[in-house]
Formats: structure tokens, sequence, C-alpha cells
């Protein structure tokens, strides 16, 4: 992460989960087996315990409240991967004021739903990606010859949110095209996708008008975005 902002990207992409006694850390899987030398689930261990594990043989476990002081001028995609860390994650967000710097996403539509419920009712919600059912009904939409006529009050019922974070393909149908891209934008949302680490499928991607790039190639896509005239590094 360190070296992506070092480089000029703004925007991080990392998942979180909470330990048994509440503490949010930043990790990608629901359990330590893969990563470290301590076995377990993550929501059923303490943060005594996680703390103490070696991630790659060497590294620590960072919590999320650590990473937003350690790259103050980040701004992070925060997927919350279970229901557990739905409570510990809202109250780290409120008491750390970090809703201007964060956006939120799930692949749970009701917890994507839960979660906006929660910022809400404390007066403060950060920018969050569309949930499945909204992205799905957006993308039925777009397959129709009226999705660039039809009034919105009806979808945004559904695909309520700030930008729809998709992969490209889902079971062997494409989901971004130019459609898709182009009825988001009616929404007044972006399109980011992810990921996506071809540097011919980010022009692809560019050339039809989507917003992010979600890619584990960072040095491929400011290749591509220099060569197109498009990096502006802050």
């Amino acid at each position: 992460m360190t070296e992506a902002v070092r480089n000029g990207y703004s925007y991080i992409e990392i998942d979180v989960h909470a330990t048994s006694d509440g503490v949010v850390i930043v990790l990608h899987d629901a359990t330590l087996d893969r990563v470290s030398d301590v076995a377990g689930k993550v929501s059923s261990i303490p943060w005594s315990q996680v703390q103490s594990a070696k991630v790659g043989g060497k590294g620590a476990v960072s919590t999320l409240e650590e990473v937003l002081a350690a790259l103050p001028s980040a701004r992070f995609n925060i997927d919350v991967k279970t229901d557990s860390a739905v409570d510990p994650f809202v109250d780290l967000i409120e008491r750390t004021q970090s809703h201007g710097r964060i956006s939120i996403a799930s692949f749970s539509t009701r917890r994507l739903s839960r979660l906006r419920r929660k910022f809400q009712r404390r007066g403060g919600v950060p920018a969050a990606a569309f949930s499945p059912a909204g992205v799905a009904a957006v993308w039925a939409l777009s397959r129709t010859p009226w999705s660039q006529k039809v009034p919105l009050g009806g979808l945004r019922r559904v695909a309520w949110g700030d930008m729809a974070q998709v992969p490209r393909t889902y079971r062997g149908r494409t989901l971004v095209d130019d459609r898709f891209v182009a009825l988001v934008h009616r929404l007044g949302a972006e399109v980011h996708v992810w990921t996506v680490d071809d540097d011919s499928d980010m022009r692809a991607l560019l050339d039809i008008g989507v917003d992010g790039i979600v890619t584990d190639r960072p040095d491929v896509l400011i290749d591509v975005l220099r060569e197109r005239g498009q990096w502006q590094k802050p």
C-alpha cells in the first residue's frame, strides 16, 4: 500500500474483518491459516492473538486504524467481509471521522444496506458501491433498447450508491460494456472494474468510459494512463 501511494495512487482497495473483541483488521481471508502462523477464524480470535501472528513469516497483521493513520493522504475502498465486522467498523470510522476518506463495498446486499443504515443513524454516510442487487438491476435494464430513455426513479431505489464496482465479465457474460457504463453514468454514479491486470483490457475499458480500474499491477496501469495522457500524479 505504501508503495502504491508513493507512486502516485491515492485510492487503495482493502478488505477488513473484525477480531472476537472488535478490532478491525486489514485482511482478505476470513481465517489466518493461509497467510500466517496462527490458525483459526478471525472473528473467533482476540486481537492479542492475531497481533502475534506472523504474516508471510515476518510481517504483522495491520489494524484499519493503523493503516488510516500511516497513510493520511490516501483514500480507501473498503470491502467489509463479514457481518461481525459491521458494528466495529462503523464505530471506528465514526471515532476517527474518516467518512470522507473511504467508500464502502460488500458482496452482500444485506450487509451493505445494514452499513448504510448504521451510518445514516450516526449522521454521516460514506460513499458506497452499488449492492449486488443494484448491479444486477442496472445490467438487466442496460440490455434493453430503452435504457437511455426510461425514468430512473424505480432503478434508483434498487441501485443506490455512488459507484458500480464490478468484474468485466461474470459467469461468461460481459457485464461492463458501453451500454452498462452509459446507464450507470445516467444515474450519476461511476463504474469501477476489477481486477484488471492486462494492458489491452485496461485500454478497452478506458475507451468505453469507465471511471476506475482496480488492479494488482499498478505499474502497468500507470504506463497505460501515461500513454493516453491521463496520468496525473498528485
